[in-house]
């Protein structure tokens, strides 16, 4: 009877004490997955304050191109506001307008060789690249987390506290396509 009382009470505490490991584990995850998010968040909030400077820039040598110019105002102020939802098809969107900002420097020789607009422009294509850094770091930690909620015996713990596999930040179609070159 005694032998019998230890064995259930070391199951039960090997039990308490997987419980608390693994939950610990998931709230780690979600952590460090919350945290990369916001690092992204710190990238694109960067990347909007530094639009209107380029903008401003490009202003003063290709004023008659106002609709280009406030295609991009347009989409930089639609991506800071819109709803996390839809916060990556408002990025892919601010994304095509600057692609569409530099095409247009092609045209204006002056524009290229402004110092500023330079320095502007290397600034933006360094934190692109940060972006996409981040972009990966969060998707590598969405899949740690999607692991473990999702694979037995862990999948028991997240159930029981509500943990739920965290969508991943994808590219959209737009990005996707091959650039046109033409010559």
């Amino acid at each position: 009877m005694v032998i019998a009382l230890v064995i259930i009470l070391l199951v039960l505490v090997i039990l308490a004490l997987y419980t608390g490991a693994t939950y610990n584990s998931l709230v780690r995850c979600r952590n460090k997955a919350e945290e990369a998010l916001s690092g992204l968040d710190a990238h694109l909030k960067q990347r909007y304050d530094l639009i209107p400077n380029l903008v401003e820039t490009v202003k003063g040598y290709a004023s008659h191109e106002e609709e280009t110019l406030s295609r991009v105002i347009s989409a930089r102020n639609m991506a800071m506001n819109s709803p996390a939802a839809q916060k990556g098809k408002a990025e892919d969107i601010l994304s095509g307008t600057l692609k569409s900002l530099f095409a247009l420097s092609e045209s204006y020789p002056d524009l290229k060789a402004n110092v500023n607009f330079m320095q502007l422009q290397d600034k933006l294509s360094g934190l692109e690249d940060d972006i996409l850094k981040a972009r990966k770091y969060y998707n590598a930690l969405a899949r740690e987390m999607n692991d473990r909620v999702q694979m037995f015996p862990s999948s028991l713990i997240a159930s029981l506290f509500h943990f739920l596999p965290l969508a991943y930040i994808e590219t959209s179609d737009e990005e996707k396509a091959v650039p046109e070159v033409r010559f």
